[in-house]
């Protein structure tokens, strides 16, 4: 899918991509000139397996004020982004032959890490159109067999912030089950009608909910590979075992970067969390006064999932709104069997190629 819409901007075609995960915004100079001023004094080595000390207390100061989630900077491992954290967090809590409980529509990448770790990935579709979280529904697939949950709100791909009283009856019930929680919460930050709050933090003893944050999403900065894991200290501990013997540690730029990212001026990052929004707020409207087309107003992230009044199933489509009206939307069925007839729109782009794509959309529709 993605390789057609390569192959038609390298003939010269114009392509509206809709389908890229990752904001448009380049990451703030002051976080760029900290990692340049890094690397002029020597900071170009290994750091230790867990992260800097200063980088990891930045991260606890960051889940304390923000999202309301305690963890001590021992209790934090520094990450080669959040892939690594998550990739971590399900080997550290699903054993081999267990299950990994997935909500969906959820990203794909899920379902890798559950196979990575020798386990079962399990989908439990919540119901359409808006996905909410239903814990009943989550609840009832768990058994003896289910090693975590996986929750990631905002939700990627459906822009969903769960809502307060689902997420706690999920966690409550995770802890009956002896079950862990694994919360990411790269798009965190990306909360535009409430304020953020963390998973871990609807429970008074967290020791089975592992959280995953990055700097990617929130912070503009995809290419600097920060993320992060907090869990109890036992946990910090195996997952820091496994990762000497992987990736050794965060790059030691990235990690001075990241400690400016989330300590200093934070101006320039709420500038790009109030453009998010306004981009939010003008797709919610052109899906709502569009015809043959319908999607829940995104509340997180930077994703509108989007459905069709069609019977073509996701990628045929996808594909032919590349083809016929070049615009780039993700297939609705790359996020679990819940997305089949549906596609993921993001608009971590400007307005003017917003307005051009969802024109394209309609005409296509």
């Amino acid at each position: 899918m993605f390789q057609m819409a390569d192959e038609a901007e390298e003939e010269g075609r114009d392509v509206v991509r809709l389908e890229v995960g990752e904001p448009d915004f380049d990451t703030p100079e002051h976080v760029t000139e900290a990692a340049f001023e890094a690397a002029r004094d020597g900071a170009t080595h290994y750091t230790s397996n867990a992260g800097l000390p200063e980088l990891r207390e930045a991260i606890s100061d960051t889940l304390a004020d923000e999202y309301g989630v305690d963890h001590a900077a021992d209790e934090v491992l520094v990450t080669t982004g959040g892939m690594e954290a998550l990739h971590l967090a399900v080997l550290a809590s699903v054993e081999r032959g267990e299950e990994l409980l997935i909500p969906s529509p959820g990203w794909s990448n899920y379902w890798t890490h559950a196979r990575l770790a020798d386990a079962t990935p399990v989908e439990v579709p919540m119901e359409a159109p808006a996905f909410q979280l239903d814990a009943d529904r989550v609840i009832e697939a768990m058994g003896p067999d289910t090693g975590a949950v996986m929750l990631c709100t905002p939700s990627n791909p459906t822009g969903q912030v769960f809502d307060e009283r689902e997420v706690r009856a999920v966690v409550e019930a995770a802890a009956d089950h002896d079950v862990y929680v694994v919360a990411d919460e790269v798009y965190g930050r990306l909360t535009y009608d409430r304020d953020p709050r963390g998973v871990a933090s609807y429970t008074g003893g967290p020791d089975h909910v592992l959280t995953v944050g990055s700097c990617s999403k929130s912070y503009a900065m995809t290419g600097w590979r920060v993320g992060w894991l907090a869990a109890d200290e036992a946990m910090i501990a195996e997952t820091t075992k496994v990762r000497e013997a992987t990736t050794a540690c965060a790059p030691s730029v990235a990690q001075h970067a990241a400690i400016e990212a989330l300590t200093g001026p934070q101006e320039p990052f709420d500038e790009m969390v109030d453009e998010f929004e306004e981009r939010r707020d003008y797709v919610a409207d052109r899906i709502d006064d569009a015809d043959g087309v319908t999607a829940p107003t995104p509340e997180g992230a930077f994703y509108a999932f989007v459905t069709p009044e069609t019977d073509e199933a996701s990628l045929p489509l996808a594909e032919r709104l590349c083809t016929e009206e070049g615009v780039v939307l993700a297939p609705g069925d790359g996020f679990g069997e819940a997305g089949e007839g549906r596609l993921r729109l993001s608009f971590a782009n400007s307005m003017d190629r917003l307005e051009e794509g969802l024109d394209r959309l309609e005409s296509g529709l």
